[in-house]
């Protein structure tokens, strides 16, 4: 009688990529939606300052920066205007919808990378091209969406890679603390001596959450120290605006594979890694789909793609109890949607605050995120693939006008697999490695 074949034993890569293959390509919600009654039960000042926060973070630099990109591109305010109802009314009904379906603070957002990756080519793309690159974009990140590809991509990479690619990109915030505080330290010294009292003496916390109060005193300190200068008049509400795409192979070929890689790998990759972190559950393959659908809505009022935010999500689970946190993101949600209507008023109300304010306040609000993402990155397994790919993605390396944190993810995982087999091989192989080695050295002497 012949032995009967067995198959080798399955390598945890393999392993993994199977067990997501298995997986129903929408990821069920595995909770019962969440409704008015019980969101107002699950809310509570941690949460709602965690939203507002978010909003603020949200509506500030990053609007700052997509005015830059628009205004240097020859756009029109009515074209800016759109843009800004565009990316603020997706990404908070996207975010609205997903946390309630889901119970969890699931934050969409738009891509700022995608945005500064708009500059060089307006210079020399009409906004129209630019326009059919969105909408083609957002087609090919619903395709692959679909397909169920990007959840078994993601499920390669291992979490601690991930992380230091986040840390790397998170880093920012945390310098701006110190930049911020030098360059305006009536502003943004008293903040950071607020989020120091209310964190180190946790009576005071508890009625006032570190984070809230850092705000409060920022109000404050921005407005006695006279920095606040508001433009009145222009329009409040917001106009969207139709520009008719234009499909060009110069635009397609220059912008449409950088920009659906950066959603989905870049973007959604540190959203999906933040809130992993954070004990949350997140839906890859829907975020996938949901971020090509909104892409495509956004496309429509000329704003770049929509996408899964990191440091939107790290704000909205900052702190609080983690079944609670999803209410967050339902203020942050109705907040970003009440600001698309008012776009133009909240563009000129973000601007009038000294860049110093937002930078301290951004960076005090996310360095519990950036803790974590260096312990998560460095603490156990996989971290020289993790240093490079902190590295990579810190020296600003783009290629094919791809963001860095792209390739610090290709090259550190690469890296990694061929240098740290023992990290690839699971926790099996590593203890066996580590049980025998002493047998070897006693063999040896």
């Amino acid at each position: 009688m012949l032995p009967s074949r067995q198959d080798p034993p399955a390598t945890p890569l393999v392993e993994t990529v199977a067990a997501h293959a298995r997986q129903p390509l929408l990821e069920r919600p595995g909770v019962r939606p969440a409704f008015v009654r019980q969101v107002f039960r699950d809310l509570g000042l941690p949460y709602v300052s965690n939203g507002v926060i978010g909003l603020i973070f949200s509506a500030s630099g990053p609007i700052a920066v997509t005015l830059a990109v628009g205004a240097a591109g020859g756009l029109t305010e009515a074209q800016l205007a759109s843009w800004v109802f565009g990316i603020l009314f997706s990404g908070g009904a996207a975010t609205l919808a997903m946390s309630l379906l889901y119970r969890q603070p699931l934050g969409f957002a738009w891509s700022i990378p995608g945005t500064v990756l708009m500059g060089p080519s307006l210079q020399h793309l009409s906004f129209a091209e630019v326009v059919g690159a969105f909408f083609t974009s957002g087609i090919l990140v619903l395709a692959l969406g679909a397909t169920g590809v990007v959840r078994r991509i993601m499920a390669v990479v291992p979490m601690p890679i991930v992380m230091s690619m986040v840390a790397a990109v998170f880093l920012k915030f945390g310098t701006d603390i110190v930049a911020s505080t030098q360059a305006n330290p009536v502003v943004a010294a008293p903040m950071v001596v607020a989020f120091l009292v209310l964190t180190a003496v946790p009576v005071l916390g508890r009625f006032l959450p570190p984070v809230l109060g850092t705000l409060a005193v920022g109000c404050l300190a921005v407005a006695v120290s006279g920095q606040f200068s508001f433009q009145g008049g222009g329009p409040i509400l917001a106009t969207p605006v139709f520009t008719p795409p234009e499909f060009t192979w110069a635009a397609q070929l220059e912008l449409v594979v950088p920009l659906a890689l950066t959603v989905l790998f870049v973007q959604n990759g540190q959203g999906i890694a933040v809130l992993r972190a954070a004990g949350h559950n997140p839906p890859v393959n829907v975020f996938a789909i949901v971020s090509g659908a909104f892409s495509l809505l956004n496309a429509g009022c000329g704003a770049v793609s929509a996408c899964v935010t990191g440091p939107t999500n790290a704000l909205m689970t900052s702190s609080g109890t983690r079944q609670r946190q999803y209410t967050a993101a339902v203020v942050f949600g109705l907040l970003a949607m009440t600001c698309a209507l008012l776009a133009p008023a909240l563009t000129r109300l973000m601007l009038a605050t000294p860049t110093e304010f937002i930078l301290a306040l951004g960076g005090i609000a996310m360095l519990r995120a950036l803790q974590q993402a260096f312990v998560t990155a460095f603490a156990t397994t996989f971290t020289l693939g993790s240093l490079v790919t902190f590295v990579v993605t810190m020296s600003g390396m783009s290629l094919f006008n791809i963001h860095p944190a792209f390739w610090g993810l290709v090259i550190g995982y690469t890296v990694s697999r061929v240098l740290e087999h023992a990290d690839h091989a699971g926790p099996k192989a590593r203890l066996k490695s580590a049980t025998s080695a002493p047998s070897v050295k006693a063999s040896a002497n």
